[in-house]
């Protein structure tokens, strides 16, 4: 896995403070018009993902005031960084188990969650599906430019919802955090 940034200290990609990751690469084809990201898009662009680098972003999580890890691209959940998504969200989970973690994909809950139950035999279904187990909030859908609301919080277009993941889990339906 590759990452773009490090930011933190993050106020805008999640509730409270806390601390966010920019994943490298995205398998989106066209990309989302008007993208805010569009540095992110090359999976050699970035920075290697190292120990190091995912050391020092659980020290930087290992602060009281830190009440989130967030996790956005790029794509989170492009099939080349589901490997170290996954070993990042069970690391966080582990170490800070009152602690959130939002994850913002393009990919929809439904194609996450339903694919990987029907189709157990792709290992990047299953991967996805195992993220998800470990994330409390996620934003889907991809952006859509003409769908631009900046009233919206946590997210750049009305079509992307925010997702209780937990209780989307538990309930075995879509039950949003906020909308």
């Amino acid at each position: 896995m590759r990452y773009a940034s490090i930011r933190e200290l993050d106020v805008s990609n999640g509730e409270g403070v806390g601390v966010a990751l920019f994943v490298q690469g995205c398998p989106f084809s066209p990309h989302c018009y008007n993208c805010f990201n569009t540095e992110t898009w090359d999976f050699n662009g970035g920075k290697e993902w190292t120990q190091d680098t995912e050391d020092k972003l659980i020290e930087l999580a290992n602060r009281p005031y830190i009440k989130r890890l967030s996790i956005l691209g790029g794509e989170p959940l492009a099939d080349e960084n589901l490997d170290g998504v996954l070993h990042l969200v069970n690391r966080f989970r582990l170490s800070f188990p009152n602690k959130t973690i939002w994850l913002y994909s393009g990919y929809s809950f439904e194609d996450c969650l339903i694919k990987s139950k029907i189709c157990e035999e792709n290992i990047f279904r299953v991967l996805r599906y195992e993220i998800l187990k470990n994330v409390d909030v996620m934003v889907d859908g991809r952006y859509i430019d003409s769908k631009r609301d900046i009233s919206l919080k946590w997210r750049g277009s009305s079509n992307q919802r925010i997702i209780n993941i937990r209780q989307s889990l538990e309930q075995n339906k879509i039950v949003l955090y906020c909308d």
